[in-house]
């Protein structure tokens, strides 16, 4: 898989880098939620207006099949994948165990069918499945620290060990609990990917092609460090020191002054911080992934 990425040119390969701040909160329209465009030809990126206050996850799955400008490099703030290689499968000891992250993506979607708004709480309370995650009110599952990692924020993919080698302090994507908790964002992110039914690549579950849109899974601190801000200081919640950050990119500034909410800031930094680097070919070859990890865990673009 690396050698394959290693020669896949990508200078010049996207016109448009969309990145998709993203939300795993109850209900249907999010403030967590925010997307953010920037054209492959230069200019500020710009904020994407949902039709309504506030974006829904199913606006979002539709502006992906149908609105998406051509050639669009994705990137969406959540994990599209659980941890695998740790403990030799993403539920050790449960028979039905996905094999794969689209088999993952199909088993969290089927669980929740009657969830609405692409909610995931079915899953994360489904009797064979909650053992392996820390819910709310103290209730940690048995499964949740299989990995005996001493950390004890619950099991890491690879990607997210490379993210702490990076400065980051990632969490589980078995953590439901807290203003660090990921679980449910990831959790309803995949149903999303499930309902694209294979109409985007999703990278690196699927090689990337040579033309055409694709989805990446990002992490909005690495691109706030690329931008000059320290891991602890990741959130930019002004203009002035949004633009401070887009100029480190390379980007000219949005225009605004005053506050600016954090989704909003971490869509448009990230947009223009894919835009950046996605032509280059290290990003696309990450030194700890294999076959097996691309197809079971993914990868999270930039971390390397």
């Amino acid at each position: 898989m690396g050698q394959a990425a290693a020669r896949t040119r990508v200078t010049g390969r996207f016109l448009h880098f969309l990145a998709v701040d993203w939300s795993g909160a109850a209900g249907e329209r999010h403030k967590g939620i925010a997307l953010a465009l920037a054209d492959g030809d230069g200019g500020p990126p710009v904020l994407v207006e949902p039709l309504k206050r506030g974006w829904s996850r199913a606006e979002v799955l539709m502006f992906l099949q149908e609105d998406l400008p051509a050639d669009t490099l994705v990137g969406m703030d959540l994990g599209i994948a659980l941890p695998f290689a740790d403990c030799g499968a993403y539920f050790p000891g449960y028979a039905d165990s996905p094999a794969d992250a689209r088999s993952l993506w199909a088993l969290v979607d089927r669980l929740c069918a009657d969830d609405p708004h692409f909610a995931a709480s079915s899953f994360v309370d489904d009797d064979a499945l909650a053992p392996y995650f820390r819910r709310h009110g103290g209730r940690e599952g048995a499964q949740f620290r299989c990995d005996d990692a001493e950390h004890g924020r619950g099991r890491f993919r690879v990607t997210e060990h490379a993210q702490a080698a990076m400065g980051c302090k990632p969490y589980s994507n078995f953590n439901l609990v807290g203003a660090a908790q990921v679980g449910k964002s990831s959790l309803t992110g995949m149903r999303i990917l499930h309902h694209l039914g294979g109409k985007l690549p999703i990278w690196p579950v699927d090689p990337l092609p040579d033309k055409g849109s694709v989805i990446v899974e990002i992490y909005t601190t690495l691109a706030a460090r690329e931008a000059g801000r320290s891991a602890s200081a990741s959130k930019i919640r002004s203009y002035e020191a949004l633009n401070e950050a887009l100029e480190i990119l390379g980007s000219p500034p949005v225009h605004g002054e005053g506050p600016i909410d954090d989704h909003s800031s971490d869509a448009l930094l990230s947009a223009a911080w894919l835009r950046k680097v996605a032509h280059e070919p290290q990003r696309w070859n990450p030194p700890d992934t294999t076959e097996q990890i691309a197809r079971t865990e993914g990868w999270t673009f930039g971390a390397y």
